[in-house]
């Protein structure tokens, strides 16, 4: 068990990260009340940015411990136990996100940060009402308020459900010594995968993908799962060397995590790219104006001349993928700690920058306009900060509260020594 020396360490930094993530929240619901009252979206995105970097990342890391469960990866096992103490963020995530999901019944607007909400607002160009809209009419059964805010719940259902049961019963089997909770959360984790990928698709769609709800597209779930592993395996990274290095996994994380840890991420940046290639590929390739119009406002204002989302689309080529694939492909920077601690925050950073690129962008109805509308170009606003250090604050203070409830590591599982002992 803990020492009262890294139970005062933990203490501390959950106090920290929880009066630091308070007041990042309160910035951030400021902004959210200033965004509701002038009818602005942008502050509103700031707090979707905020809570969906966090929720990826908790997600990618539900994603590797069912992975790892249903292939019974015995290396792992220390680290497991970190990704369950992440798991702790999942229902401060889903209590953060309510007020998103409370606009449609109590504000005049409803679809001031989803459009589709609200039928009676004007589209971009001032081409008639949504209401009018042929493709919100076809899809109207489906993105509907009440629908739209069942979902949300039934979707982190499966999100803390899963996680709850796994932590639960790794944690008992510290306590018991019982190997058939393992074997109950390794039959869980293979139902489970199916659960996670639906639900995390089908969430992904609603809270990301229908904010513009005209565009189609039949990759965007995996691209999600693609960014969330990614993220994930980078946080885990750098956790686990926080950790071993104030002394609460000394001599437990080894040398030949770190380089698995980095393999996978270099895995999962050939697959992010792999998949937003693709998808640009086959839309650019059909040429349907219902499609094309998404990366269009991405590279220009409909002048013709480039944008900011320009920039930000050359530096997801550039920084996002080709950066940590050649920097990962040294084995060096996989073992060497302040090399793959420097890849894991560059990684996390250009996915917070993947995530505007996703979510910014958008048709903003203005009679000034030339074209009745103006594209929203990026920007860094003080309540994006403000969200990012919130929830993760929150989230952080959730994971130092788990650390104090268990072992560092699961002293009792069969597979703890074959971890232990892992070598290259």
């Amino acid at each position: 068990m803990h020492n009262q020396e890294e139970i005062s360490k933990i203490q501390s930094v959950g106090l920290i990260a929880l009066i630091v993530g308070v007041v990042g929240l309160l910035i951030g619901a400021f902004g959210l009340y200033s965004g509701l009252v002038s009818d602005d979206a942008r502050p509103l995105i700031s707090w979707l940015i905020g809570l969906t970097f966090w929720l990826s990342i908790a997600l990618g890391l539900l994603f590797l411990t069912q992975i790892w469960y249903v292939f019974h990866a015995r290396w792992p096992t220390i680290i497991r136990r970190q990704c369950e103490h992440c798991f702790s963020a999942l229902p401060w995530i889903f209590l953060l996100f309510t007020p998103l999901l409370l606009i449609p019944f109590f504000h005049d607007n409803p679809g001031i940060l989803w459009k589709w909400m609200n039928g009676s607002n004007v589209m971009p160009g001032g081409h008639g009402l949504i209401q009018d809209d042929p493709l919100f009419q076809w899809k109207s059964v489906y993105l509907n308020p009440i629908f739209f805010t069942v979902r949300a719940f039934l979707f982190f259902g499966v999100f803390i459900g899963l996680a709850y049961f796994l932590k639960k019963w790794s944690f008992d089997t510290d306590k018991t010594g019982d190997v058939e909770n393992i074997h109950k959360a390794r039959r869980l984790s293979s139902v489970g995968l199916f659960l996670l990928a639906t639900a995390s698709t089908l969430g992904a769609i609603d809270w990301f993908k229908s904010l513009d709800y005209h565009w189609f597209s039949t990759m965007y779930g995996v691209w999600f799962f693609a960014g969330s592993v990614r993220a994930a395996l980078s946080t885990i990274l750098i956790f686990c060397i926080i950790a071993s290095a104030k002394g609460y996994l000394k001599g437990t994380f080894n040398q030949a995590h770190r380089y698995d840890l980095g393999c996978m991420m270099l895995a999962f940046t050939i697959f992010w790219t792999y998949i937003s290639f693709s998808q640009y590929f086959l839309i650019h390739n059909a040429n349907i104006p219902e499609e094309t119009y998404w990366y269009n406002i991405r590279e220009h204002n409909g002048d013709g001349v480039h944008n900011t989302w320009w920039v930000i689309s050359m530096l997801l080529i550039f920084c996002n993928f080709l950066v940590p694939f050649f920097a990962l492909l040294w084995y060096k920077t996989k073992i060497v700690i302040w090399r793959s601690v420097a890849v894991a925050v560059w990684i996390l950073l250009f996915h917070i920058v993947d995530l505007y690129w996703n979510l910014v962008p958008g048709k903003v109805v203005d009679a000034n306009a030339s074209h009745g509308y103006y594209i929203r170009q990026f920007s860094v606003e003080i309540f994006d900060i403000a969200a990012l250090i919130g929830v993760g604050g929150i989230c952080i203070w959730a994971v130092c509260q788990s650390m104090l409830k268990a072992e560092p590591i699961p002293i009792k599982d069969p597979n703890v020594l074959k971890s232990l002992n892992h070598a290259e």
